[in-house]
Parts: structure tokens; C-alpha cells; sequence
């Protein structure tokens, strides 16, 4: 198809094709997007285009929105069979932390302490793994780990007993 005619086509169908993509699935662009990539290589273009794309748009769309339901369904079963990042306090002592509190610290420490926590604590990964897998020295590695844990245990309000090693 030539580009000056498919131009054309997205100039006068896309706001349209993308509000009726909208009632059908959650990523209304990428399906409007998609349909006229099809166009695109066509070898001639349909004889009533406009039908043509609304048709694709709407095959589409339902795709992405099935596709989309099975993806929520896989992980709301991968999230039920996820195993706790933290244990539970009440299994632990009056003394112990939050398992909540504690997993949202975590997640608002810096991606690159959080990584490093990660790996090291329920990875088992040793700091030279860490160092490796991440383009950095194990004692970048090192640093990040302690600096996350002491930035965890200063918003959990759990003291660190040994300043010199706070691990």
C-alpha cells in the first residue's frame, strides 16, 4: 500500500479505530498500531479500507483483551502461591517486624539496593555473584547491601546492635 494512502487512512480513522479499541481491551493504541501494520504489507489495499481496519482493530482487541485476562488469571495464581518475603511476627516475638511493613521498605529502597538485598538474602548469591550479574565490584555490592540494610532498619525502627557491622 502506498505510504501517502495509509497516511491518509491514519489521519481519518485513527482517533476513531482508537476509541473503539478502548470499549474492547486495555492497550487501544498498540491494537490501532498493529492494524495498520497489516495494512502496511498489504500487497493492494482493501477495497473499503476504512471497514477493513475496524474489522482488524475489533479481532485484535479481543485478542489482547483475552490474552490480558489470562495474564491477570496466571498471576493472581502465581501471587497466591508466592511465598512470604518475610515471615510472619507473630511467629517470631513481640520484638519482631512487620512483614508488611517490612516488604514495603524494601520495595521503597533504591532498585539498586533492593537488587542487591535480594540477591544476596533469598538468592543466596555471594557479593562477587552480585558484582558480576550487575557490572559492578563486590564492594559496590557490599556498600549497597549494607547501606539498604541500614536504611531498613532505620524506617522499621529496629536498632543495629554493632555499628561498625550492621549485617
Amino acid at each position: 500500500m502506498e505510504p501517502e494512502a495509509l497516511g491518509r487512512l491514519l489521519d481519518r480513522h485513527a482517533a476513531a479505530l482508537t476509541l473503539f479499541a478502548r470499549q474492547l481491551c486495555d492497550a487501544p493504541e498498540d491494537v490501532v498500531q498493529e492494524a495498520f501494520l497489516r495494512m502496511s504489507v498489504l500487497e493492494r489495499a482493501p477495497e473499503n479500507p476504512g471497514a477493513w481496519l475496524f474489522r482488524v482493530v475489533r479481532n485484535l482487541a479481543l485478542d489482547a483483551s483475552l490474552a490480558a485476562g489470562r495474564r491477570r488469571k496466571h498471576e493472581a495464581k502465581a501471587a497466591a502461591k508466592a511465598v512470604a518475603w518475610f515471615e510472619d511476627a507473630r511467629l517470631q516475638g513481640p520484638d519482631s517486624v512487620d512483614p508488611a511493613e517490612a516488604e514495603r521498605v524494601l520495595a521503597g529502597l533504591p532498585r539498586e539496593e533492593r537488587e542487591v538485598i535480594v540477591a544476596h538474602l533469598w538468592g543466596g548469591l555471594t557479593f562477587e555473584q552480585i558484582a558480576e550479574s550487575s557490572g559492578t565490584s563486590s564492594s559496590t555490592a557490599h556498600r549497597l547491601y549494607v547501606r539498604g540494610l541500614e536504611s531498613m532498619r532505620e524506617r522499621l525502627g529496629v536498632p543495629c546492635l554493632n555499628r561498625k557491622k550492621p549485617i
